[in-house]
């Protein structure tokens, strides 16, 4: 697993700069070169991060204004590139910005900048991660119990795979032990959302205090394995003084879409 960043801009220099530094975080680059496009991209894809070339790129200022509406990407960290002449540093830490970089940015200031962005990029993550499982659990509706198969879990709900439909606004009974644990889970859900294939997406209801912490540290325990130095990482972010991470970086000196 990796991180996953989109970088819209049309200026190579930006380009040049940021591809060695987010590459030395494992993070990847994505480059979006027209706003309109970005715009599709932020609706249909999730990104842990978003940086938004706000005064060189038509458009720019109105994808960080609105990023914040975007149902994938509200919480992204999200960083605004300036040049100095027309958006100020205080206007885009008001129109959503977590970060600010001012042109011409060094190597050494975007380095600096994204060590300092990426324990709230790993925090971002977990909050969204979902395991991919394959556990048998057991669902009651009523008086009737179906057997039904986990396929990914996460800390608010789980996606279930049914031989029968549960019908919309069902709230059953689920209980199922985590792989690799001993600790059964018990916990009402409702159906966020079903297919005509049996599958369906349940958001958990009353997750009892004991269960919530168990759920939480395997799933830590799961993406630690496939992002090294997550709880570190979490713990970081999670003392920061700041509920929200703000900062600038004044400079004085994959793919593209």
């Amino acid at each position: 697993m990796t991180l996953e960043s989109l970088l819209l801009s049309r200026d190579p220099e930006l380009v040049r700069v940021m591809r060695p530094t987010l590459q030395k975080l494992a993070i990847d680059l994505e480059i979006c070169q027209e706003a309109r496009i970005a715009t599709e991209i932020l609706i249909s894809e999730k990104f842990d991060a978003v940086i938004v070339d706000c005064d060189d790129l038509t458009g720019g200022l109105e994808i960080l204004q609105g990023l914040r509406n975007t149902p994938s990407n509200r919480n992204s960290v999200t960083f605004a590139v300036l040049n100095g002449k027309r958006t100020t540093t205080q206007e885009a830490f008001e129109l959503g910005a977590n970060f600010v970089l001012q042109k011409p940015i060094s190597l050494l200031n975007a380095s600096r900048c994204f060590n300092a962005a990426v324990n709230f990029m790993v925090r971002e993550r977990r909050r969204y991660f979902r395991q991919p499982i394959r556990m048998p659990v057991n669902v009651k509706l009523g008086d009737k119990l179906l057997k039904a198969i986990g396929t990914n879990i996460s800390e608010g709900g789980i996606a279930l795979h049914l031989h029968e439909a549960l019908p919309k606004g069902a709230t059953p009974n689920l209980r199922f032990t985590l792989p690799g644990t001993k600790f059964c889970i018990e916990v009402i859900a409702d159906v966020a959302w079903a297919d005509i294939q049996g599958r369906v997406g349940l958001r958990f209801r009353e997750l009892p205090a004991a269960s919530q912490e168990c759920l939480e540290i395997w799933l830590n325990e799961q993406m630690e394995t496939q992002l090294p130095g997550t709880t570190e990482r979490i713990a970081a972010a999670e003392g920061s003084a700041a509920e929200k991470p703000k900062s600038s970086a004044d400079s004085n000196s994959r793919k593209t879409r």
